[in-house]
This record gives C-alpha cells, structure tokens and sequence, in this order.
C-alpha cells in the first residue's frame, strides 16, 4: 500500500480565487454536533496560491474527532472529520515549495510556517497558522470543500476523512515514498503527540520512574517515547485490559487497572520517593485523574496534560508548593513537525518505533461510525481508515 500511482496535476494557478467545484470528492462529514458522520460527496476547489491537492490513502482515526462530533469541543459546522492523513501530492497552487506533485506526505495537524514568532523560537506546535483549527477556514476567510453552496471546513484545515483534499503547504511534510500509508498518517497526531509529551513537554530521563494515565494511540506513544528516553520504570493505568497488555508490548514496565494499584505499587517501587513524571493522555479528561496524577508525583515532579475534557485543576495550592510539583499542559506533544516528523519515521524505519502495532484495525469511509464506537468499547489502540480511489 506504500507505493500507490496517480494522476499528476499541475495547477500553476493565481492568486485570484480560481472557480468553485474544480473536482468532487466523497469525504465524511459532520453536519452539527451530536449527529452521526455521514459520508457524502462535496465539490472540492482547486489549490490556490501556497495550498496543495492530496489525494488520500489512509487517515486515522484520533479521539479528537470524535470530541468535535459529540459536541464536547467547539466546532464551526458543517465540517469534514480527520486531522491524521497520508497520501500523495496530486496538483499544486503558485508559489508551493515545500513539495512537489508525486511526493508522498502525511499532514500535520498543527501548521509550520517557519517564519511566526513561534516557528521561528523552535516552537512549531504553537504556530500561529493553526488559529483556525475550530473553524476549518483558510486563513483568508474562505474554504475548499462545497455541498449546494454551503461551506464546509475541514477538521484542523485538513479534512483527512476524504479522498481529496486541499491544503496549505504548511501542513504537509514530505516522507519516504516506502513508508506504508497507514502508519504514515498517525505521525501527524497520535505519535508525535504522545512521544513529545514524555520527551520534550515531559522531559524524561534515563532512570526515572512514569506513570502515564491512558493508554490509546496518545498514551502507547508516550510510553514508547518514555522508554526511547531510558525511564526506569513506566507504570499504565487503563481499565481496558487489552489496552494494558499492549503498552508492555511498547514499553510499559508494569499496568494496572486503577489509579489506586499504580499508586501504591509507585510508592513500593521508589521508597516512597512518589514518581518523577505523570503523564495525562485519556480519552475524556476528569478531575478525579488530574487529582491521581497529582497525589503520584513526588518532589519536583511534574504532570504533563495531553487530554481533552471537562477536567479543571482543583487542588489546594499546598499539594504543589510543598513538593514543588508542577503542571504542564501540552499541545502536540511539545513537537516540532518540520523536525520530529521525520525523526520519529527514521526511528520507526530502523526498528526503535512501533508504529504498524498501533494499527489495531482499519476500516473504509462508510464505516466510520463503526470505528468510533469500537475506539469507545476500547477495541482499538487507533484505527485506521483506507480511503479506496
């Protein structure tokens, strides 16, 4: 599935807006909160000045998408879902440079111009073009995908969960023309986010002890990215059994079912020293887990947020004074795209990331539903849908 063919086509294009419906594209969407995705087909512009076509392969399926559906994060609708993408630069708009048609990408959920404030201090996570993540415009207040003159955004400006999309150039990352689709698109979400929380929004190191609480395609990578980072001991906790089981498989040292058992074994295992690190990277952020991941950490110790929820931080100010504990929160895991991208697939290439384990199952784009629900039941780690041409 690596090394699929396309058509090529080149769109030298202006910086006049060119005319709606250049193509039509089926893409699942979301027309308002609380309503199931529906596959439909959307007329889809041709690539402006700086933008590029992608024609899809694979997306994946991250747990944000299902928070915009559900109605539990804000979303301008109607939207197309999927933020996690891989696939092939089909046509471009004038100007494009950072790939060219035939390259194989996968999407960055968060842009990097290289040139803001942010980008330009070594802090592409925070880049100033993913202001209209929520909205899916452009950032000249239009949009690509079209159904009977309404405008649809795409998840994060991207729109994955389609078999074309158009993108800026700051949201694509060239890669390796023999890296499978599939696992492709997670680099753009789960695996650097997981993997930079433990290493850069963290900052693990050799001979410390981790608890990291979730342990989806989030959670598994900041397991992988603790033990890259030499942690002693990484302590899951996750109610899924299966779950559990598969973080050995990337690296935890010991899982239990509660908070409570990791607790204890934590205070056993360190002399009562308490934790170095508490990740956070559950599917719907609570207050009773930032309280555990508070309690496990010991002097010094820091807990790093990577969660999504209606969780608020209400403890009294001398669980953090007294040990000098702080709290981080983190957005792509602290992760530059235009740099870690291709450093976690080189890692991936010679053997020191797991990647096509966390591809539990895959679906097509009429099954979406389906996917969600088996990500609710904790089936998967991630799923992966293969978008067919």
């Amino acid at each position: 599935m690596s090394t699929r063919s396309t058509d090529t086509v080149i769109d030298t294009g202006t910086d006049a807006a060119p005319a709606r419906g250049g193509m039509t594209t089926r893409a699942v969407v979301c027309r308002a909160p609380g309503t199931p995705w529906e596959l439909t087909e959307l007329e889809l512009d041709e690539p402006r000045a700086n933008e590029v076509r992608i024609k899809f392969y694979a997306a994946g399926m991250c747990h944000s998408d299902d928070h915009i559906q559900k109605g539990d994060a804000p979303m301008r609708m109607p939207v197309v879902g999927g933020h996690e993408g891989a696939g092939i630069i089909d046509a471009i708009g004038a100007g494009v440079t950072r790939v060219q048609v035939g390259d194989h990408v996968v999407c960055s959920f968060i842009p990097a111009c290289g040139k803001c404030r942010y980008c330009s201090t070594g802090r592409q996570n925070l880049c100033d073009e993913g202001k209209n993540a929520a909205t899916g415009e452009f950032s000249d207040g239009t949009f690509r995908f079209h159904q009977d003159g309404v405008d649809f955004g795409g998840l994060c400006v991207l729109g994955t969960f389609s078999q074309y999309s158009v993108v800026s150039e700051y949201s694509v990352i060239p890669i390796p023309k023999d890296v499978p689709f599939e696992v492709a698109a997670l680099v753009g979400c789960a695996v650097p986010t997981g993997w930079g929380t433990a290493v850069h929004a963290a900052g693990v190191r050799a001979g410390e002890t981790v608890v990291v609480y979730g342990a989806g395609g989030v959670g598994s990578n900041a397991v992988q990215g603790a033990a890259l980072a030499g942690a002693q001991r990484i302590v899951v906790v996750d109610p899924v059994e299966f779950k559990r089981e598969q973080a050995m498989v990337f690296g935890a040292t010991h899982a239990f079912a509660t908070a409570e058992e990791a607790h204890e074994f934590v205070v056993d295992a360190t002399w009562g020293e308490l934790a170095d690190h508490a990740i956070i990277t559950v599917g719907i952020l609570h207050d009773a887990v930032i309280h555990d991941a508070i309690a496990v950490v010991g002097k010094t110790g820091q807990v790093t947020i990577t969660a999504v929820g209606n969780g608020w931080i209400d403890e009294n100010p001398g669980m953090l004074i007294g040990y000098q504990r702080r709290i981080q929160g983190a957005i792509f895991g602290g992760c530059n795209p235009l740099h870690d991208i291709p450093r976690l697939i080189s890692l991936y290439q010679s053997g020191h990331l797991k990647l096509d384990e966390l591809v539990t199952r895959t679906y097509t784009l009429e099954q979406i539903n389906e996917g969600y629900q088996d990500m609710l039941d904790g089936k998967n780690i991630r799923g992966v849908v293969l978008i067919d041409h």
